[in-house]
């Protein structure tokens, strides 16, 4: 009886869908054969677009280039974060402004348009030569903000390691007119209105009180090569360069991420940056990353803190 009810089943659904026999045997092949299906999505609201090498200054015979990752499938003015890639400031190679992309995208995916930008690395120029080319870089993106849907008022700031360091020049010397260069369309502002600091040095005359794969007082290391001389006999330069000595209550919030075991820069130098920041009573909030050393730390929770970051003060 159980034979022959199963067989009209059959029968039935053969009827309804004769299409139904040759795909229930196609399913059991595949199955047989371990194919797995999974369904296209046709979702357009997470698709990015690259646009590279587009120049926004030029200082001297030097082209400043940036690459950007814009929001596709959407017209309206996004927030902007701009990327500064560490690297000594270039003083042993140019700068890998395309290495932090792949991680970028899904910040751009998250409905922000996204600039990795160069600067004039430590051989082309000292400081603050690099400071004047991060604000041409802003200057630019608020100056062509229609074309690219940028909402010009909502700009974040990232950088990694050296790129940390200007990054947080950025966030406490909006105010600083000698800071601002000659580059770029002046008749914008290069303040911001986020910071996140990865691992940036602070106080350079400090580093070399904590242990470190690096001789930092010496002529040879990235810190003097910025200067232009061994930073212990420039002292009233590396004061120029260290963002502590802006820092004001109006200064932009600011996100601090630092590895303890980082043997490149002391993880003092960030506790000397949220310090100050916390007494100046600037918004600040700073993550000790245990066990990590000079970066690597781009685990899933480390990256939903940043976005959530840039979302709480671009986005709301």
């Amino acid at each position: 009886m159980k034979k022959v009810l199963i067989l009209i089943v059959i029968i039935l659904l053969c009827y309804i869908d004769p299409d139904w026999a040759s795909s229930a045997k196609a399913k059991r092949h595949a199955n047989e054969r371990g194919i797995h299906t999974i369904s296209k999505k046709t979702n357009q609201e997470n698709k990015v677009e690259l646009l590279p090498n587009i120049v926004y200054a030029k200082a001297g015979s030097t082209f400043l280039k940036m690459h950007l990752l814009v929001p596709k499938q959407s017209t309206i003015p996004h927030p902007l974060i701009i990327f500064i890639k560490g690297g000594g400031w270039g003083d042993k190679h140019p700068q890998r402004v395309l290495r932090f992309i792949p991680q970028l995208v899904r910040f751009a995916q998250s409905g922000y348009v996204v600039a990795s930008i160069e600067h004039r690395t430590s051989h082309m120029a000292q400081f603050p030569a690099q400071l004047y080319d991060v604000k041409a870089a802003i200057r630019y993106l608020k100056a062509h903000a229609d074309q690219f849907n940028i909402d010009a008022k909502k700009v974040g700031v990232w950088g990694s390691s050296s790129g940390g360091h200007l990054a947080a020049l950025i966030g406490t010397s909006g105010d600083v007119p000698q800071l601002e260069g000659e580059e770029g369309d002046l008749r914008q502002s290069s303040r911001v209105q986020a910071v996140v600091d990865w691992y940036g040095p602070t106080d350079f005359l400090q580093m070399s009180k904590f242990p470190s794969k690096v001789d930092f007082d010496g002529p040879d290391s990235p810190e003097s090569k910025l200067i232009g001389g061994p930073i212990q006999e420039n002292k009233d330069k590396v004061k120029l360069a260290n963002p502590i000595t802006y820092i004001t209550s109006n200064d932009p919030p600011f996100l601090i991420m630092h590895g303890d075991k980082d043997m490149r820069v002391p993880y003092n130098q960030s506790v000397l940056l949220y310090t100050a920041l916390k007494k100046a009573k600037v918004q600040v909030a700073m993550y000790k990353i245990k066990g990590a050393g000079h970066g690597g730390f781009t685990q899933p929770e480390i990256m939903d803190t940043v976005l959530q970051f840039f979302d709480n003060h671009l986005k709301h």
